[in-house]
């Protein structure tokens, strides 16, 4: 059907759907109210581009988005009725919201108090997890897309228009498709987007609903969108006073530029909004409609097109109902409801999206001018009230004043409600009491009878009764403990410290009373410091294998923690000489075994040098031969001397050799030294005598003393007992 656009008022699509009026105008589709002939149910009709309809990638596209949507259910959600072509003319048949959207609720009231955005988030995050369950991503959440019905509904409108939009041949692949002020930041960089960039989005739209305002600005709406790359969004709480902290938090997550880190999904949102609902106690509320909407203006104009009454004479009047605006007028670009999304052109003159011109609608038939004026008056008169609500704001809609009932005396919980119920908010103070039963109000500030604002703060004192030693984390400053029982109206005071394996030096290892004891406010609580780990004695393990050494230190509560060998000439090789460190070291620590890796050097007197040589060698030395080395030469000295000890850093053993030596007296000597000094000699012995034990003496000896013999000679002793 080749109808031109300004003259759709009147016609009928696909023979069904008759176009009665426009609700709003957007650079790429419009919006109009209409009537399903077939089923007689009012219908709202979105009618894309003309340019659209002739493209093949987007209408396949805007089929299989409509489709997938119309499967959808969910109460939150614009249910989709019908999809398709008509000629030059690419529609979508969907629920007529009979009321406004949120942008138009905005701006009449301004900024919403935290219970009211909880309501209106509420149903928004459910039908987008409903959704993003689905594999569906909206990718341009925004308050124009929101719709607020006469009856306080919630709904979500517009998914899959922008998918729809970028699978067109005629959209330029330089355009960031969304609405600049709540794309996330992925959608502006690459142009992706998954079920977390709808949860950035509701974060912006949360943020705005919270202060009135979105948290960035920009002179273009390329500059606009480029700031989430380099800055997070900053607290609601900085821009406007009254906003919880966990709204703040809330925010803070939901915007987190690293994807990875938002709420997973718009279910994940709506459950942490849930329970910071729950943790704030925010009371139910119903969210209004606006005044005066497009879909209010759309209902006036199509009345006084038909010459119809605006009210009907049997009918109650209604929100819906309430026009604003000459019929066909566009609505303002902060209140256009469920639009196209707008592309951000990459370009030198980049603007914001701007609705296209009014278009006048045209009129299938002109009722009588005497009707015609009637009706605009009432137009007139009802819009001059419409405004008067709207100024009166958000607090005379509700009611500005209240008065702060008198609850002191009354149980905490009881109290609570009260204050409540009356509209205000509730701060609690509690004070430890000896006297007064725990969680009796005992002080209301402001007092009792004072008239005050809906949704001020009320400070409730309430008892605590006797006050508990607090429970504190070990190893915590004394300092911090401390102010813990001041703050519980306890005393403190230090007591002396205590060792402790588990807590350093100085940290706080116990309280006397114990934590959980009930005590009298002012009661004096001992706090009790560590005096680090306690000091040990090690074991003296000198002389031991490092097994017997590690089984010792054990029984002493330590460890072992490596085992190291050294030098030490008083120690055989293979024994432990000490450790490291020496002395004491704190109770469960660790020591370093230090062992002996000295060469003992061996016995080689009276040997020939190849036989020293060897022995010497065998013994990990290396033998130095010195004095008569010729044939028949023995060993008759070393230095060190036989069983000495040597660094295995240096080796080397003086070995002494001579072919004829002096033979010693050893007469008057016991068998014991005589042997001693005749081996030392390089001399070899015998021993005669009946009974002879290494304590008789020697009465002779044969050679005798002064007699020169060859080297390893055998000298022949007698001795008797």
């Amino acid at each position: 059907m080749n109808i031109p656009r300004d003259r759709l008022i009147g016609a009928r699509i696909e023979g069904r759907y008759r176009i009665d009026a426009v609700i709003a105008r957007g650079g790429m589709s419009t919006v109009y109210m209409g009537l399903d002939l077939r089923l007689d149910r009012p219908i709202a009709i979105k009618v894309m581009d003309p340019k659209y309809a002739a493209d093949a990638q987007f209408v396949a596209r805007f089929e299989f988005e409509a489709r997938a949507v119309a499967k959808l259910k969910d109460p939150g959600l614009v249910a989709v009725y019908d999809q398709g072509v008509d000629g030059d003319l690419a529609f979508l048949v969907m629920e007529l919201v009979t009321g406004g959207t949120l942008r138009e609720l905005l701006g009449e009231r301004g900024p919403m108090p935290p219970h009211a955005v909880a309501a209106v988030m509420g149903p928004v995050l459910t039908a987008l997890g409903t959704a993003h369950r689905a594999g569906l991503v909206h990718r341009d959440v925004k308050p124009e897309n929101v719709l607020i019905s006469d009856g306080g509904e919630v709904k979500v409108a517009d998914f899959g228009l922008v998918r729809a939009i970028a699978a067109a041949s005629v959209t330029s692949s330089s355009v960031i498709l969304g609405t600049a002020a709540y794309l996330s930041p992925e959608q502006v960089e690459s142009g992706n987007a998954d079920a977390r960039s709808d949860v950035y989005s509701s974060g912006i739209l949360v943020y705005e609903l919270l202060t009135g305002q979105v948290p960035f600005t920009g002179d273009t709406a390329i500059s606009l969108a480029y700031q989430r790359l380099h800055n997070d969004v900053p607290r609601p709480g900085a821009a406007i006073a009254g906003v919880p902290p966990e709204f703040d938090e809330f925010v803070a997550r939901a915007t987190d530029r690293d994807p990875s880190r938002r709420y997973t999904d718009g279910f994940a949102m709506a459950e942490a909004l849930s329970a910071i609902t729950d943790e704030l106690d925010l009371p139910p509320f119903t969210v209004p409609a606006p005044q005066s909407s497009a879909e209010q203006r759309a209902a006036a104009a199509m009345y006084a097109q038909r010459g119809e009454p605006l009210i009907p004479a049997a009918a109650e009047p209604t929100g819906a109902l309430l026009p604003g605006v000459p019929p066909v007028a566009p609505a303002p670009t902060l209140a256009q409801p469920a639009g196209p999304p707008t592309p951000v052109q990459h370009t030198r003159a980049e603007t914001m999206h701007e609705p296209l011109p009014p278009e006048t609608a045209a009129q299938p038939w002109t009722p009588p001018r005497k009707n015609r004026a009637k009706t605009w008056i009432i137009v007139a008169l009802i819009a001059v009230v419409s405004l008067l609500l709207a100024f009166g704001g958000w607090w005379l809609a509700s009611g500005q004043y209240t008065t702060v009932p008198n609850v002191t005396g009354l149980n905490r919980a009881a109290a609570e409600q009260r204050i409540k119920d009356a509209g205000l908010d509730v701060e609690l103070a509690g004070t430890y009491s000896n006297d007064i039963t725990e969680d009796t109000i005992t002080r209301v500030d402001p007092s009792a009878g004072s008239r005050i604002s809906r949704f001020d703060t009320v400070t409730l004192e309430y008892s605590r009764g006797r006050p508990t030693v607090p429970q504190f984390r070990p190893g915590d400053s004394p300092e911090n403990v401390e102010k813990q029982l001041r703050d519980s109206g306890l005393v403190p005071q230090r007591g002396p410290a205590q060792f402790s394996r588990d807590i350093a030096q100085g940290g706080v290892v116990g309280l006397s009373p114990t934590p959980g004891t009930r005590v009298a406010v002012g009661a004096t609580v001992t706090v009790v410091a560590s005096a680090g780990n306690e000091p040990v004695s090690i074991p003296d393990v000198r002389g031991r294998t490092p097994e017997e050494a590690t089984a010792l230190l054990r029984s002493a509560g330590l460890t072992v923690k490596e085992t190291t060998q050294q030098f030490d000439a008083g120690t055989e090789a293979g024994k432990v000489f000490g450790t490291s460190p020496s002395g004491q070291v704190n109770k469960g620590g660790s020591v370093t075994l230090l062992v002996s890796n000295a060469l003992t050097v061996p016995d080689v007197t009276g040997k020939t040098a190849a036989e020293a040589q060897q022995l010497l060698q065998r013994a990990g030395l290396v033998a130095e031969l010195t004095g008569e080395t010729g044939s028949g030469s023995v060993v008759t000295a070393t230095s060190p001397s036989a069983g000495g000890r040597v660094d295995p850093a240096n080796k080397r053993v003086t070995v002494t050799m001579s072919a004829r030596v002096t033979v010693p007296s050893v007469t008057g000597m016991n068998v014991a030294q005589a042997r001693s000094v005749l081996r030392d000699a390089g001399l070899q012995v015998k021993v005669n005598g009946i009974f002879a034990s290494d304590n008789s003496q020697v009465l002779w000896q044969d050679p005798g003393g002064g007699s020169r013999v060859q080297g390893g000679s055998t000298v022949t002793v007698t001795a008797l007992p």
